[in-house]
């Protein structure tokens, strides 16, 4: 059962000397507030801004009433800001700025944060990505190496302009938009999956450093998605050339894998709006952020599953069996799922 915790409100004064009621419940501002500059709020860069999270979680924090946040939402395309425009409405040029930055190109990411004041970044969201499914004989080498260019690589660049001056001024925060597929393989996700994983060894290698200078690493990990970039995904899919591949683990992926991803968005699906607006745990302070923090509730126990079984037989026992054997089972599940999903929403 989904418990939703109500948070107490409290009267507190922030830097700039006003009082304001203030919560803990909002992940995104806990977040961004880890790395609060007295006096002047967090500068935030964000990367991946022109559709879906990246766009959400933008306009999310320039619309903060206490206008605690400078927002740098970046796009690898500027002729694609029209959308994030349109939401921003008038924290445009106030607290949200709209920047080109290519994840994939290290001059960009450089230009970009040297035409930020003394280059400072108090807070960096890592949110541009690329996706992936299919069978793995029917994807090519350079597709795969440039989903690993902006899902890895991309961050790592990032990170690596942004960490020494985070280190000489002795504060910071790296938020990094991961996946549930970044702690547990699925099905026909392998190289997506692949580059995730290689995201978090990234950043919980990198946390223990970063501690040192007092500088936090959070990894957000989304479940199932209804975005712009499923769509997109989904739908070249549906079009994909299997010739590579048997008829056997083509027909598993076009009937059975398909179609049932469709009824796994349908009953766990967050829009990106819900993931911008996801709340934290009653735990977590804006001075300690979490690790990690998944923000699909109703996922949790299928990775739950990875943690209960060093050996890592129950996990893939489990979903073999969802799957291939007891498909009844597994459609009764998402049948709950969903109605649990549409009580929270209503709540």
């Amino acid at each position: 059962m989904i418990i939703n915790h109500l948070r107490k409100v409290k009267i507190e004064k922030n830097s700039f000397g006003k009082f304001h009621k203030s919560s803990t419940g909002s992940l995104w501002v806990n977040l961004a507030s880890a790395a609060f500059s007295a006096g002047n709020g967090s500068l935030l860069i964000l990367t991946g801004c022109s559709s879906g999270i990246g766009l959400a979680v933008a306009s999310r924090l320039a619309k903060d009433e206490l206008r605690r946040f400078k927002v740098v939402a970046t796009m690898r395309d500027l002729e694609k800001r029209g959308p994030l425009e349109k939401v921003a409405g008038d924290s445009i040029n106030k607290t949200l700025e709209i920047k080109q930055l290519d994840a994939c190109c290290e001059a960009s990411i450089r230009e970009c944060v040297n035409s930020l004041p003394d280059r400072r970044v108090d807070v960096l969201v890592n949110n541009a990505g690329v996706g992936m499914i299919g069978p793995l004989e029917c994807q090519n080498m350079s597709d795969m190496k440039e989903l690993f260019d902006t899902n890895f690589f991309g961050l790592v660049r990032l990170v690596k302009e942004v960490l020494p001056d985070m280190k000489r001024r002795q504060s910071g925060h790296v938020v990094v938009m991961s996946s549930v597929m970044g702690i547990q393989g699925l099905l026909f996700n392998d190289v997506y999956s692949a580059s995730k994983f290689a995201v978090e060894g990234f950043c919980e290698s990198l946390a223990v450093q970063a501690m040192k200078f007092n500088i936090k690493t959070t990894l957000v990990e989304p479940g199932p998605v209804v975005s712009e970039f499923e769509r997109k995904v989904y739908e070249d899919a549906t079009k994909m050339d299997l010739s590579g591949t048997d008829e056997e683990t083509a027909r598993i992926f076009r009937e059975i894998y398909l179609p049932y991803s469709k009824k796994v968005f349908a009953s766990l699906g967050q829009t990106s709006e819900e993931v911008a607006e996801v709340n934290n745990s009653s735990s977590d302070h804006p001075r300690t952020p979490p690790l990690r923090h998944q923000t699909n509730r109703l996922y949790m126990p299928m990775t739950t599953l990875k943690h209960a079984d060093p050996t890592g037989r129950l996990p893939l026992d489990t979903f073999y069996k969802m799957i291939f054997k007891h498909d009844g089972v597994f459609n009764a599940t998402l049948t709950l799922l969903r109605i649990l999903q549409r009580s929270t929403r209503k709540t």
